[in-house]
């Protein structure tokens, strides 16, 4: 959809516009394309960058919604020790149940609940009795995507893990996961901003070939996000460790949203990376097909127009445009953007 689009607008003749870099994963083959000029963005930037503005937040407030989106129905509390640690479907809570050994039914304050096993104290004790469980689920086809990572289950993000759990039933057990991602950008030497967008690997299980951030990744266990986003920039763009070093963190955004699995409840820490002009990523894991740098206009709008990004992506961008002056108090509803990036969980 948006490769076309792309594509018909940036075959045009325009001998005298700067080349546009794109990075192909074939490591063997560069390919330049013209940038577009200003007359062809509808809100185009001016020399002096933070120009664009939409008409509306419109668009900004769909893409924020999308990730946002609880389907009616029940939940039963998924608890650890006494503590409320996630949220179950009622027909995976029934075949959790199915292994006494490790799950069973209980009540908390006339709640009816989840529990693990009172047999199982310790944290190494339930990551095993509960992965093995998932093992067979996996067998049966019922948890897909098997990444072999653990994500770690808690109360609140740097408390001790009370479980790790493999992250491909993170939302079976509507458990809060965390993620970073990265937005890597360039000041152009007239101001403006232009950033590196990625389109994901179309032999990727989830969201294949949609438009990705430069780097991001899940949080597991183990490392810290300042940790992870040095692993993540080396394993996914090959960015050098000294310049990935410099990625300053700007907040976290949030969203939950339920769909055939469970409930989906994420926080990612989001991080900007201010890049060298001259700098080019390139595909090192075979998640990434290309890399591409647009100018912030042209990122922004197909934000507001389309449904081209992965979803969770459009929230960091989103919430870049408003630290770095795109999106203004001047806009009505300028407050529901701010809201909708971080909504209770």
């Amino acid at each position: 959809m948006l490769a076309s689009k792309f594509s018909s607008r940036l075959t045009r003749s325009v001998s005298t516009l700067p080349l546009r870099v794109r990075v192909s994963s074939n490591l063997s083959q560069y390919r330049h394309t013209r940038k577009i000029s200003a007359s062809a963005i509808p809100t185009a930037m001016s020399s002096k960058a933070r120009s664009w503005s939409p008409a509306t937040l419109s668009g900004v407030l769909e893409r924020i919604h999308e990730c946002n989106v609880v389907e009616g129905g029940t939940y039963i509390p998924f608890h650890i020790e006494g503590q409320a640690v996630g949220y179950i479907l009622p027909s995976f809570a029934e075949r959790l149940c199915q292994f006494p050994e490790v799950f069973c039914r209980g009540t908390h304050e006339g709640e009816e609940v989840v529990l693990t096993s009172q047999e199982l104290r310790t944290t190494e004790a339930r990551t095993t009795a509960v992965g093995k469980v998932l093992q067979r689920m996996r067998e049966e086809g019922i948890i897909q995507g098997w990444r072999d990572e653990l994500y770690p289950v808690m109360t609140s993000f740097g408390d001790e893990p009370a479980l790790l759990v493999e992250r491909a039933a993170a939302s079976r057990f509507g458990v809060t996961a965390y993620g970073v991602h990265v937005n890597g950008y360039v000041e152009m030497p007239d101001g403006s901003q232009e950033m590196w967008i990625a389109r994901r690997s179309r032999s990727k299980p989830t969201w294949p070939g949609l438009l990705d951030h430069m780097v991001a990744g899940g949080q597991p266990h183990g490392l810290s996000p300042a940790e992870n986003v040095l692993k993540e920039c080396q394993e996914e763009a090959g960015v050098p460790l000294a310049l990935a070093s410099q990625a300053a963190p700007t907040g976290v955004v949030s969203y939950k949203y339920s769909d055939e699995e469970g409930l989906r409840r994420d926080v990612l820490f989001c991080y900007d990376l201010k890049l060298p002009e001259d700098f080019v990523p390139v595909p090192q894991d075979g998640e990434v097909e290309e890399f591409m740098r647009l100018p912030i206009a042209e990122v922004a709008d197909t934000i507001c127009n389309s449904k081209a990004f992965k979803p969770n992506c459009n929230l960091v961008i989103i919430d870049f445009l408003v630290r770095h002056g795109y999106i203004t108090p001047e806009h009505p509803k300028y407050l529901q953007v701010l809201e909708g990036l971080r909504p209770p969980l």
